[in-house]
């Protein structure tokens, strides 16, 4: 019926289009992967490779670890987003709300030339959630996204230079979205999942004794995303599905080590946001119900960082970065209020023992001023969102 899939297509419309406002980097996606790097802004992330977390970052890097070691990492991120009317009015409270991140690796020494890592990871997610009479219900309430990734992977030093590795990438992704429909409609939630394989390549090349440089590639993620729309009409209900393709990404890292004490990185990374072109939904019997332009675009981001090394059992770390947003004023919606962001960061280690290391990295970062003007689903929203992100992270490693 016209009156069921008017409702669908607006509420599947950005079932997994969430939290990309919050989300730390750009888009929706989530570099939070280590506490180690966190502190130099993620620079140098394919080059570095100090701890497992390399296992995501270059699986190449894996090379440079001796024996086993496990690595445990949390992070609580801590969004803002508040919007306030054309008028001057703010309107939805907060939208954002930290969220803990975890991640875990693992890398063991097979023989002297090759390793085999595991990394269990969140490559994208967060959420957000507006008060539920704000003057954008019928465009978003809350919005979550959820991804876990599993990452068996692989290093083979080829010989004293040069190091190349690789894996593959088991993700399962669950999304809900809610708004108000009014009427006897009310709030319609959708819930939908989906898992899919990628896999990630590296190579590390070891210029001399105190440079390196690392290259980096994570494939795309392809989904349909099967799922449910609930009101409290049960004849509005039923079954949607969504097509939707997650980025592929490019790291080109570099690594000094300057001095006994100091060391500099830097790295660009590149992510294909433009296969993001539209929200195609269709109906139980294959019928496409909506059809919405994305038009997102590909970014970059870019980052320096540097570390010191007071002593065998201290070291301090800092970082910036920028980091583009795939969404242009034109196509930001309630639910991607997204803007670009430029990263400050500072951390550091204590190493209580050799075998043993506890790393800590806080991040806040600064998001342009998004505008908004949003006129369907009425009322139009036309504003500006203030956004801004807290991250704090702690990790331990363990070698043996």
């Amino acid at each position: 019926m016209k009156f069921k899939q008017t409702m669908v297509s607006l509420s599947v419309a950005g079932a997994l289009l969430v939290m990309s406002g919050s989300a730390a980097a750009s888009g929706f996606a989530l570099i939070e992967q280590s506490a180690s790097g966190m502190g130099n802004a993620f620079a140098g992330g394919a080059a570095i490779a100090d701890d497992a977390s390399t296992v995501f970052f270059n699986p190449a890097g894996m090379s440079r670890l001796s024996g086993k070691q496990i690595a445990i990492t949390a992070h609580a991120i801590t969004p803002s987003a508040k919007y306030t009317s054309a008028a001057g009015v703010p309107s939805g409270g907060d939208a954002g709300g930290t969220a803990i991140v975890p991640n875990g690796y693992f890398v063991m020494e097979v023989n002297p030339a090759l390793r085999f890592g595991l990394g269990v990871n969140a490559p994208f997610g967060l959420q957000t959630e507006y008060d539920a009479n704000w003057v954008g219900k019928q465009q978003a309430i809350k919005s979550k996204l959820e991804t876990v990734n599993v990452n068996p992977s692989l290093s083979y030093q080829v010989n004293d230079k040069l190091s190349i590795g690789g894996g593959l990438d088991y993700q399962h992704i669950k999304g809900e979205l809610s708004q108000d429909q009014g009427g006897a409609i009310g709030v319609a939630v959708i819930n939908g999942s989906d898992s899919t394989w990628g896999y990630n390549l590296g190579a590390l090349y070891q210029v001399d004794s105190t440079t390196r440089i690392g290259v980096a590639y994570r494939s795309t993620m392809s989904y349909t995303l099967s799922g449910s729309v609930a009101t409290s009409l049960p004849f509005a209900n039923g079954p949607v599905s969504l097509n939707i393709k997650l980025p592929d990404s490019l790291s080109i890292s570099g690594f000094h080590q300057y001095s006994d004490k100091w060391d500099v990185m830097a790295d660009v990374t590149f992510t294909g946001w433009s296969s993001f072109k539209q929200v195609k939904i269709v109906d139980g019997k294959g019928v496409t119900i909506s059809n919405t332009p994305e038009n997102w675009k590909d970014t970059v981001r870019v980052a320096v960082g540097a570390t010191y090394h007071y002593n065998q059992h201290w070291l301090a770390r800092a970082g910036l970065a920028y980091d583009q947003a795939p969404v242009s004023d034109e196509f930001r919606t309630a639910r991607i209020p997204d803007n670009s962001r430029t990263w400050l960061s500072f951390g550091g280690q204590y190493k209580p023992s050799v075998t043993s290391a506890i790393d800590v990295g806080y991040s806040h970062l600064f998001l342009r001023d998004s505008s908004i003007n949003s006129p369907t689903p009425a009322p139009a929203l036309v504003g500006t969102y203030k956004n801004a992100v807290d991250i704090l992270s702690v990790q331990y490693t363990y070698s043996f």
